[in-house]
């Protein structure tokens, strides 16, 4: 075990060695908070929900647009289909009136009567196929909009569950950091500033107890010289884990 780390040498209370292990603890507790608060699964939930709801908001106005523009087609083609009707309405009565007597006169007009039926029957099948599509068009706007609304009210009400989970690890993380806060107030600043760096290099560990031989922020069993050195370390000596770095700290179940 390592007395006299890279570190110049620091000398803390047992007690106060002991106080740092419970920052330790707090640190532990803030870091699992925030791992909680960034995969919520109700959160992942929000967020598919979320992208699935801008999508169906997309194919609302996709729609949309498709059902103005296919209205326009449709005015025009009843514009057209009146125009046509309007035209032989004037040659049939001009040809009821009697006041045409030239038979090729009669039969010209008879022609282009017979010809705007034809017309007439094209341009009115267009109609009814635009009528068709029109109306397709407005049945799909209409069931996108229901399942962007369904979508919104069911995301809206998850918004809120996650709001109020995060809400409660909000709560806990100001409760902790402010024990923690209390809790430093009490270390020596240059223990404090060890711990801290150390915390920084070390995944979040900074000190570690020493439990039955076993230092337990490596998980390494210490070799029998190295107890014998911690047996005859000053009390006050505060002493780092040859294998991790750590600080070590001694307590009643470290098996000296």
């Amino acid at each position: 075990m390592d007395l006299a780390p890279r570190e110049p040498p620091l000398n803390a209370d047992p007690d106060i060695q002991l106080r740092l292990l419970e920052v330790q603890d707090k640190d532990t507790r803030l870091t699992q908070l925030a791992h909680r608060a960034r995969t919520l699964p109700d959160a992942a939930r929000l967020a598919e929900l979320d992208t699935r709801w801008a999508r169906l908001r997309d194919e609302v106005v996709a729609a949309d647009t498709i059902v103005g523009d296919l209205e326009l087609q449709q005015a025009k083609a009843d514009q057209d289909v009146e125009q046509v009707r309007d035209r032989a309405t004037r040659d049939r009565d001009l040809l009821d009136s009697g006041s045409i007597g030239d038979p090729k006169q009669l039969q010209s007009l008879q022609s282009e009567l017979e010809s705007l039926g034809r017309r007439q029957a094209d341009l009115e099948d267009v109609e009814l196929e635009i009528m068709e599509r029109v109306e397709g068009a407005r049945a799909a706007v209409v069931q996108l909009t229901r399942q962007r609304d369904e979508l919104a009210e069911e995301r809206d009400q998850l918004g809120v569950d996650v709001r109020d989970q995060l809400g409660i690890v909000d709560t806990e993380r100001v409760s902790v950091e402010s024990e923690r806060a209390a809790l430093a107030a009490t270390i020596p600043v240059d223990l404090l500033a060890l711990y801290d760096k150390i915390r920084a290099d070390h995944g979040g560990v900074g000190a570690a107890p020493l439990h039955r031989g076993r230092c337990e922020g490596c998980r390494l069993e210490l070799p029998p010289n190295e107890i014998e050195d911690l047996r005859a370390a000053p009390p006050d000596a505060v002493i780092r884990c040859e294998e991790c770095r750590r600080i070590l700290v001694r307590t009643p179940e470290s098996g000296l």
